[in-house]
């Protein structure tokens, strides 16, 4: 795993959530995500990760396969030059998909993303979105119900990428974070859009904790893997001055999503879609 490529002194107290050692096999082997298929790219690895190799006809699992279940568009013109530096995009689609001329609003809604998992789980694995709110403790009280659950599923996040950190933290800055709880001295952001991460897990320092991010692109961090204080984190869930909104989506099997559902609402977290900005295909939007 390329954890191993992360800063030693503070991944020894990383603490992955439950299905996180699958999940990075899976994430690992599936990078990068094809252009503007974020949504769809996460689609695929919550499926994977809690064991589905196939849809439920026998076909390929695979990005295509949920853009298309998920209503994804691509933008009429290509947009690469918005990637990460270094990031030349991927094309290779197996499959057609529609394309608007407002290519900011390409992508794939999170409903899309939801009803996509739902029918190539055959109703196996369960989608809890949250809308918010998404102060600091309220992202520590999400990833808290989540592995409470104590079951494989996968954490998804829907992101400003310009409210958090560079990928590229040093050992030192993570450190200081960690001693001091300061998330204000991270390097610059490496882009600016509304995106899909994954969080694989946490590390709990002194004063400050750490994200473990998952990226769609093998430039961000090691292999994709970088790690974000939870400040920044709920900043960027909150993402006031970005088309649409932000949110969390956790997938887990329908067992123990009901008991997630409870403690979530009872700690206050709304429970509900929210409008990402790219229209859901499948619905007509």
């Amino acid at each position: 795993m390329s954890i191993s490529a992360l800063p030693t002194s503070v991944t020894t107290r990383l603490s992955l959530f439950p299905g996180g050692e699958r999940l990075l096999e899976e994430h690992a082997a599936d990078l990068p995500q094809k252009n503007d298929l974020c949504g769809a790219f996460w689609g695929t690895l919550a499926l994977r990760t809690v064991g589905y190799a196939a849809t439920p006809t026998g076909g390929v699992l695979d990005q295509d396969a949920v853009a298309v279940e998920a209503g994804s568009t691509l933008p009429l013109v290509s947009h690469t030059e918005e990637l990460p530096a270094g990031e030349q995009g991927r094309d290779d689609y197996r499959l057609e998909f529609p394309k608007l001329a407002e290519g900011h609003l390409s992508g794939t809604a999170v409903s899309g993303v939801i009803r996509a998992v739902d029918v190539l789980s055959d109703g196996g694995l369960e989608a809890i979105p949250i809308s918010g709110p998404f102060e600091t403790n309220d992202v520590r009280e999400i990833f808290r119900c989540f592995r409470a659950a104590a079951t494989p599923g996968v954490v998804t996040l829907n992101v400003g990428t310009r409210y958090l950190w560079g990928a590229a933290a040093d050992e030192r800055r993570l450190g200081a974070y960690l001693e001091t709880g300061d998330s204000t001295h991270g390097p610059a952001p490496d882009w600016d859009v509304g995106h899909f991460v994954g969080a694989a897990g946490t590390i709990e320092g002194e004063a400050g904790e750490l994200v473990l991010i998952a990226d769609t692109y093998p430039s961000l961090g090691p292999s994709g893997l970088h790690l974000q204080p939870v400040e920044c984190v709920a900043a960027a869930l909150r993402r006031p001055d970005i088309l649409g909104d932000g949110g969390v989506v956790l997938f887990l099997p329908p067992a123990a999503a009901a008991d997630v559902r409870e403690a979530l609402a009872t700690a206050g977290l709304t429970v509900g879609l929210w409008d990402n900005g790219s229209p859901d295909g499948a619905n007509g939007g």
